[in-house]
C-alpha cells in the first residue's frame, strides 16, 4: 500500500523555499532600517561636508561664539538649545521631558503635521524671522502661537518646529536668508546640544517590527500568503490510500536468507543469537501451556531431561558470540525444541 497523503515532511520541503526567502528579505529590511540615519555623513549631520549634512551651519554657529555638542543620547541639555534633527524616532514622554529641561528646542520635520506646502522662497510674516527675511523652506506646516514662512515654521513656548530641514544643510545654507534663519533658532544660547536619534537609540521605545518601513511589511505579508499557497498546492491530498499488488512474489525461505546475509554483513552475531533465543521462547510457550512472555524454562525440565537451569542459560544467556558459536547455537536451540515436542 502507498501512501499518497501529505505529511509534514512534504509541506516544509515544499514550504521552506519560500519561507527562507521573506526571512533574508525581512533581515535585510531590519538592517537597512537599524543602519539608516547613524554613522558621520548621513542628513543633518554637522560633521558631513556632503550636500545633505550641516558641517557649514555647525562652523557658522561656532564663529559665532555657540558651541556645538553632538550627541546621540542628549542626556546634558538643561541650559541649552537642543536641535533634534528626527524627533519621530524618540519617545514622546522622553521628547517632551527633553524640551523641559532645554532653555530651547527646535524640532526638524516633527510628526503630527498640519499639512505641506511646496520648498520655495518665503517671506517671514511674523516678528520672529523678521531678521532673517525671505529664506527657501516649506515642506510641513503645523499649527501654533507664532506662525513664519506659511506656517512652515511655528514657535510654541520654547518649542520650535521647522517643516523643512534644508536650510540647515550645506546645500542651500547660502540661500536667501537661510544662515540668518539657522543662527536665530540655533544661535540664541551659549550651547547648542546637536542631537541625532536614529532607530537603535537608547531611549526610543518602539519594537523591532515598529521600524520596519511599510512597504516591508506589505511585502512580507504577500510572500507569507504566497508560501501558504504554494504549500497548499505542492501538498495537496491526491486521494485516499489504495492498495497495489506486489510485482513479483518473494518466497519465505529467500527473505529468511537474504535477512542472514544482512546480518552475516554487519556482524550482527549477537543480535541474531538474540533473535534466535526469542523466536525460540515464543515457540515453545504455547507447547508447555504457557502464555506469551512467561519464562518457559522451569516447565520444559519437566518434560526433558535437562535441568532448570541449563534450560534458562541456554535461553536467556546474553555471552556474545562469533559465526561458528552462532551455528552451534542454532543447533542447541533447534535440539530442545524437538524435544520438548516429542515429550
Amino acid at each position: 500500500m502507498t501512501a499518497v497523503s501529505p505529511d509534514a515532511g512534504r509541506i516544509w520541503g515544499a514550504a521552506k523555499g519560500p519561507l527562507l526567502i521573506g526571512a533574508i528579505i525581512l533581515a535585510g529590511a531590519a538592517v537597512i532600517t537599524l543602519l539608516r540615519g547613524s554613522g558621520e555623513g548621513g542628513s543633518l549631520d554637522p560633521r558631513s561636508y556632503r550636500p545633505e549634512g550641516s558641517h557649514a551651519a555647525a562652523r557658522l554657529l561656532e564663529q559665532n561664539g555657540v558651541r556645538v555638542e553632538l550627541t546621540d543620547e542628549a542626556s546634558a541639555v538643561d541650559g541649552a538649545t537642543l536641535l533634534v534633527t528626527q524627533p519621530n524616532l524618540i519617545d514622546p514622554q522622553r521628547l517632551a521631558d527633553l524640551s523641559k529641561r532645554a532653555a530651547a528646542t527646535v524640532l526638524v520635520a516633527p510628526a503630527s503635521p498640519s499639512g505641506r506646502v511646496d520648498v520655495e522662497t518665503r517671506q517671514p510674516g511674523c516678528p520672529l524671522a523678521a531678521k532673517a527675511g525671505a529664506v527657501s523652506t516649506g515642506g510641513f506646516t503645523y499649527d501654533g502661537e507664532q506662525r513664519c514662512y506659511d506656517s512652515s515654521l511655528v514657535r510654541t513656548g520654547t518649542v520650535t518646529m521647522l517643516g523643512f530641514g534644508g536650510i540647515l544643510t550645506n546645500r542651500d545654507i547660502d540661500e536667501e536668508g537661510n544662515a540668518s534663519l539657522a543662527l536665530t533658532l540655533l544661535g540664541q544660547h551659549e550651547r547648542l546640544v546637536w542631537y541625532m536619534p536614529s532607530a537603535a537609540d537608547r531611549s526610543q521605545q518602539k519594537s523591532l517590527f515598529d521600524l520596519i518601513p511599510d512597504g516591508w511589511k506589505f511585502a512580507a505579508w504577500q510572500l507569507g500568503i504566497a508560501a501558504v499557497v504554494i504549500a497548499l498546492w505542492r501538498a495537496r491530498r491526491l486521494g485516499r490510500v489504495v492498495p497495489e499488488p506486489l510485482p513479483v512474489v518473494v518466497r519465505a525461505a529467500e527473505t529468511v536468507e537474504g535477512r542472514a546475509r544482512l546480518y552475516r554483513s554487519s556482524h550482527a552475531s549477537e543480535h541474531a543469537a538474540a533473535v534466535l533465543r526469542q523466536a525460540t521462547r515464543d515457540r515453545l510457550a504455547p507447547l508447555v501451556g504457557l502464555p506469551f512472555g512467561e519464562d518457559p524454562s522451569e516447565e520444559i525440565a519437566r518434560r526433558t531431561s535437562r535441568s532448570a537451569a541449563s534450560v534458562r542459560t541456554l535461553l536467556y544467556d546474553q555471552v556474545p558470540v562469533d559465526d561458528r558459536g552462532l551455528v552451534a547455537l542454532a543447533d542447541e536451540l533447534d535440539a530442545l525444541e524437538n524435544e520438548v515436542r516429542k515429550a
